[in-house]
């Protein structure tokens, strides 16, 4: 774990520099990895919630919490049972807070500059089975992950009104009339009226939108969706 840990260029992942503590995060993990008993986790988790990963005071999120999330799930899947407790707090707070103006969106190797809130989901429904196993905080972590869901359109034809997208949903999209954001080769357009036309069958996560006033040719395959309230959170 450590190894993995020190891999991570803390002090280059940005942050505000009056909250943000690169060596807190650094800091924080190791202790983390390393706790023994109940106290040397709780101690690593206020450096971790102090100014590494989130201020919990202040109730901010840093960006370098997406980076951190793995690595939090590697503990509490591979370490001292006394750690679990103290990642699924994080994770839950690091959901829960938001991140500063200039410091809201992380970087995804699909183009995409997505919401910290959704970066962190993203890595959490990775680790559904393990999460699923830890029992009700796990679920509840999941359902909160859910809310910060992901569309990737597959294929979309004219309807009636709008446009139908066929593509994959990772979370939940309530009912209703939603706004979205839709990113594209490093481009964001704001998607003002979407539904869920289809929601996915058990065990598939394929799923049909209905995308109102927007024509075919406007959502291109390949493009992928959030909900534009997480991209609205700013401290």
């Amino acid at each position: 774990m450590l190894d993995e840990i020190d891999a991570v260029d803390w002090d280059s992942i940005p942050g505000h520099p009056d909250w943000y503590e690169p060596d807190r995060a650094a800091r924080g993990l190791r202790a983390l990895s390393e706790a023994a008993n109940l106290v040397q986790a709780a101690e690593a988790g206020s450096q971790l919630g102090g100014g590494g990963i989130v201020h919990g005071h202040s109730g901010a999120v840093f960006p370098a919490a997406v980076v951190a999330t793995p690595l939090l799930l590697d503990i509490a899947q591979r370490c001292h049972p006394a750690a679990q407790d103290t990642v699924l707090g994080l994770l839950d707070e690091a959901l829960s807070c938001y991140p500063h103006v200039g410091y809201t969106r992380v970087a995804a190797p699909d183009s995409t500059a997505a919401p910290i809130c959704c970066g962190i989901a993203h890595h959490l429904r990775d680790r559904a089975d393990f999460l699923v196993g830890l029992g009700k905080r796990g679920r509840s972590l999941l359902a909160h992950a859910a809310t910060h869901w992901r569309f990737e359109m597959r294929e979309c034809v004219a309807d009636s009104g709008g446009t139908a997208a066929f593509g994959v949903l990772a979370g939940c999209l309530p009912d209703g009339v939603h706004a979205a954001e839709m990113h594209l080769a490093g481009a964001i357009t704001v998607l003002s009226g979407l539904t869920l036309e289809y929601p996915p069958a058990k065990g598939s996560l394929e799923a049909c939108l209905r995308v109102i006033a927007r024509h075919p040719g406007e959502l291109p395959p390949g493009a992928v969706l959030f909900a534009a309230e997480c991209g609205d959170r700013v401290h």
